[in-house]
């Protein structure tokens, strides 16, 4: 046999025994014996070394082992090798996307797409990418590209382009149109879905999206949004679930990690947000989402100097995030340095007409008025208040005509007369107490105050009453709806929504006689919780009109409370709740009691103790001592009422009582019930 026959058998031997290494190596990394797998492939690896298979196989064993630095250095060795080999970009992503390299993970995915731009794993890992990086409209013009590829798909990708342009309609009559043809397409049930979720029909969003992981288990994105439509409708416990689901496809994703710590946040399981969050912080210590949930859950808990310190972190990671600058701001008792604002001012400055930038620019404008007002630069506060205002009022949908027109409902139907006639009924437990009124109007101070009684335990903003009302099968097929379709309902009836009440609340008890609810929408539906609960108490948190207002109009909330976002809204709103405390006083005389906030602050003992009394407590020193309750407090006030009182806050309004002519005037019927002292200039000595 001649030298080159030789070496031909040589190579031979070879492959065949780099095969054999590559089958026993895969194998065993299957199993999840990745020492026996290392073994092997770097065995054989001494006789291949430029092997990319073998190489590509090592480098995905290390990335599970979570060696994530050797892994890229062999997984770099395997594209340098075969720069069109799709999969080991792909793979060499995931290596670097778990160190936290970002925009290297991004190029790698970008390059394994352009060398096969059918590569679905890829598309997919790009998408939730720039989900991560908080490019959210690029990460689904990605699923837009992948859905190029038969006239199913195009259909489904001028869809998406509809819906970037607010074309709705339209996009949703392709949706329904492709269904017809193939009702099993999971990307056109998905697509649907978010379309419902943007439109806040949260309860189809969600069928669609349990449809789609029906079909398709294993589709990551599907169970994300899954969750995220279920925490919109509060349901956080199959929230939960939904995104445990999708850890599991994929343990390792920082997104995943940061949706369950900030789904428990809301669930005001602290503990569990925090450690989830700490786990993915773990993987990227500088993943922004991350440090803006820590920062809101370690505010909550009373530890400010640790969340400021998150929150930092946050906006050192994304400078341009402006998220992170509100709730700095929010924390009220926080005051920004002069390089803070420079920065902010700065970003605010650079900010193109982008929908995710036009967040960020509402976040900064709120920010920037907090700074404008602690230095008492009130006009100037005013203008960056009025500015992120403008540009959220087009964000959100209030309907003052039709709001107006469900209150004249709720009037019609709780009379003295329905109450009278049903007098007895409903679920006789007595634990439950109602705080309610408009936000920023001092609902969570006394709130505090009532939950630093031994026998009461402070809870959270819960949505189960009015979610009761609206959503606990009372509307009837015959298109008989709440507040009308009281009239049909039995006693037992009555009693069972009480019992659900609840039952619902226990989750967020720890067996305290009392409990506070304290939402402050819920003022339109006292009737209803007469109704199912007839022993329940009502605080009504009131504060002067204009302080109401302008502390609403001054608050960017996290969601909800739409109608405050333009003076005419929230004047308009305002009014509406006057009206309604109003009729509940007529019909049901003595169950709410009203607690001002300028009163609260002239002279806490009396008011505390009037408030002891309605609830039916014993007197507690402790009540005066509220600020050194150590209770989780989630609301904007969260550091506010952990202090003494204070009355820097009374009358902030007149600070700002040129900027508020226009809302002056909306509310002038009201005002000029005020005491003349209390009202303005302009409608004095009438």
């Amino acid at each position: 046999m001649n030298s080159a026959d030789k070496d031909l058998q040589s190579r031979v031997q070879q492959q065949i025994l780099g095969r054999q290494a590559f089958e026993e190596a895969g194998s065993a990394v299957r199993s999840g014996e990745f020492s026996s797998a290392d073994e092997i492939l770097l065995e054989a690896l001494l006789v291949n070394p430029n092997d990319p298979n073998l190489l590509r196989l090592l480098g995905v064993s290390l990335t599970k082992q979570k060696r994530y630095p050797e892994a890229e250095q062999r997984l770099t060795h395997v594209v340098r090798l075969t720069p069109q080999h799709s999969p080991a970009f792909g793979d060499l992503a995931e290596a670097q996307m778990l160190q936290g390299k970002l925009e290297e993970a991004l190029g790698s995915l970008r390059t394994s797409i352009k060398h096969d731009p059918h590569d679905q794993r890829s598309r997919q890992s790009l998408a939730e990418l720039l989900t991560l990086m908080g490019r959210g409209n690029e990460a689904e013009l990605v699923v837009t590209d992948s859905l190029a590829a038969n006239p199913t798909r195009q259909s489904l990708a001028d869809a998406m382009l509809h819906v970037q342009q607010n074309q709705f309609e339209k996009a949703e009559k392709i949706y329904d149109e492709v269904l017809r043809r193939e009702p099993e397409n999971v990307d056109a049930l998905r697509l649907l879905g978010v379309l419902c979720v943007k439109r806040e029909r949260y309860d189809d969003g969600a069928a669609l999206f349990r449809r789609t992981v029906e079909l398709a288990p294993d589709f990551w994105k599907a169970w994300i949004n899954l969750g995220s439509a279920l925490g919109e409708q509060q349901r956080l416990e199959q929230a939960e679930e939904a995104y445990l689901s999708a850890l599991a496809l994929g343990p390792e994703s920082l997104h995943t990690l940061e949706r369950l710590g900030a789904n428990a946040l809301r669930a005001g399981q602290l503990d569990k947000a925090i450690n989830w969050l700490q786990q993915s912080l773990v993987i990227n210590d500088q993943y922004f989402p991350s440090l803006l949930s820590l920062g809101h859950a370690l505010k909550t808990v009373g530890k400010q100097d640790l969340a400021i310190d998150a929150y930092r972190r946050c906006a050192i990671a994304k400078p341009d995030f402006g998220e992170v600058y509100w709730s700095l701001a929010n924390l009220k008792t926080f005051r920004f340095s002069d390089e803070e604002v420079k920065a902010m001012e700065a970003q605010l400055g650079q900010l193109a007409d982008t929908p995710d930038d036009q967040a960020s620019e509402i976040a900064f404008s709120f920010a920037l008025g907090k700074d404008c007002e602690d230095r008492k630069d009130y006009p100037q506060a005013f203008d960056f208040y009025s500015r992120g205002n403008s540009k959220k009022r087009t964000d959100v949908n209030y309907d003052p005509i039709e709001y107006e027109a469900q209150n004249d409902r709720i009037i019609e139907v709780f009379t003295a007369e329905f109450f009278a006639e049903r007098d007895g009924w409903g679920c006789q437990d007595e634990s439950p107490i109602l705080i309610l009124g408009l936000p920023r109007s001092g609902s969570t101070l006394l709130e505090q105050i009532v939950a630093s009684h031994s026998e009461v335990e402070g809870t959270a903003e819960l949505h189960y009453l009015l979610r009761g009302a609206t959503e606990s099968g009372l509307n009837r097929a015959d298109g008989i709806k709440y507040p009308q379709v009281m009239h049909e309902l039995k006693a037992h009836h009555i009693r069972g929504i009480g019992e659900e009440y609840i039952e619902n609340t226990l989750k967020h008890r720890s067996g305290a006689r009392f409990f506070t609810d304290k939402m402050p929408n819920n003022f339109t539906g006292i009737g209803f919780l007469h109704s199912i609960l007839p022993n329940a108490k009502v605080i009504d948190a009131r504060r002067h009109p204009l302080d109401s207002c302008l502390g609403t109009f001054k608050q960017l909330f996290a969601r909800g409370q739409v109608f405050s976002y333009d003076l005419y809204d929230l004047a308009h709103y305002y009014t509406q709740y006057v009206r309604m405390m109003k009729h509940w006083d007529a019909v049901l005389p003595g169950k709410v009691l009203r607690v001002n906030y300028e009163e609260v602050v002239a002279d806490i003992e009396t008011q505390a103790r009037a408030i002891a009394a309605h609830c039916g407590l014993d007197w507690q020193d402790s009540m005066l001592n509220f600020h050194q309750n150590e209770r989780a407090v989630k609301t904007a006030s969260s550091e506010q009422v952990r202090q003494p009182i204070y009355s820097s806050s009374v009358a902030l309004w007149r600070r700002y009582e040129d900027q508020l002519e226009e809302l002056i005037d909306y509310l002038e019927p009201v005002l000029l019930e005020l005491p003349e002292h209390d009202r303005p200039k302009s409608l004095q000595t009438r």
